[in-house]
């Protein structure tokens, strides 16, 4: 069955982008219309995010939501035998200076991303990124095919998928030397047992995962976050802003406070490119933390 599962993946992968989004126009359809894929944590995260828009505002934002996330589906796919020059033409970057300072400074450096569409393009970035050694942090798949198959996605461009769980003793092996350089897709919702810090985010008390925050000062890794905009359909841009502390080094959250602010201005400018359908704010402090 995975072999099935791989060949009709490869088909669809080798597809046009043409026609790609015409399926993709397809599944938005049956999606918004009909499938309502986590609809009301959609609506719900929506309301609270954003109390002073419009119920048209809101809705609109909800079925540009819906445009997007199907066309993510198909970019994925796409991803798979998309080259590294074809890559390079959709999704652009600016500010890569701040990345060779790093590595003249002999400074690792961590990457924060938020679920931002299209954020799997960002395994593109190692293509243009000049440390030697490139690792992009994930959660491991419990389909042992899907976890395969995403984490040889995630390689394809010579960035080294290390999970989850690794990634704490594997940063603190490494030499400082300014060849080495981590991907956090940083706004996932900690497990409840894992609540150590929270702050206001999109008008709302969020729990946060700090592990970054962590390794970043104990290891005195330079700190970069990537703005992503899309400019029109299949044509994303992102921006490398580097994150300086206040005084002379990072104080305890600071890193973790600074990127959820240019998250959330992030999501202010575009915000039908965020992941709404994500439960994000599903434990509330005072019940579950």
């Amino acid at each position: 069955m995975n072999k099935i599962y791989h060949a009709i993946l490869i088909f669809f992968s080798k597809l046009p982008f043409g026609i790609l989004y015409l399926i993709a126009d397809f599944f938005f359809t049956l999606n918004y219309y009909f499938i309502g894929y986590r609809r009301g944590t959609i609506k719900s995260n929506l309301r609270a995010s954003f109390p002073k828009k419009s119920k048209k505002e809101l809705a609109k934002i909800q079925r540009d939501f819906y445009k997007n996330f199907a066309d993510y589906i198909v970019e994925t796919i796409k991803l798979f035998s998309l080259s590294k020059e074809q890559l390079a033409k959709v999704h652009t970057f600016s500010n890569e200076q701040v990345l060779y300072e790093s590595k003249k400074n002999k400074k690792n450096v961590i990457l924060l991303a938020g679920h931002f569409f299209n954020w799997e393009y960002h395994i593109g970035t190692g293509n243009i990124l000049p440390q030697k050694n490139k690792y992009a942090i994930f959660q491991k798949v419990n389909n042992p095919f899907w976890n395969k198959k995403i984490n040889e996605l995630r390689s394809r461009f010579g960035t080294i998928p290390v999970e989850f769980y690794d990634v704490g003793k594997h940063i603190m092996r490494i030499p400082q030397d300014g060849e080495n350089i981590y991907l956090f897709i940083a706004d996932q919702s900690p497990y409840r047992a894992h609540i150590h810090h929270e702050l206001e985010f999109l008008n709302q008390e969020t729990p946060v995962f700090i592990g970054y925050d962590k390794v970043a000062r104990r290891k005195d890794f330079d700190v970069i976050y990537m703005k992503t905009t899309k400019l029109k359909r299949n044509h994303y841009h992102t921006e490398f802003i580097k994150i300086n502390p206040n005084a002379e080094k990072f104080e305890e959250y600071e890193i973790v406070d600074k990127f959820f602010s240019l998250l959330e201005e992030n999501i202010q400018q575009q915000p039908a490119l965020w992941l709404w359908s994500h439960k994000r704010w599903k434990y509330k402090k005072g019940r579950d933390y």
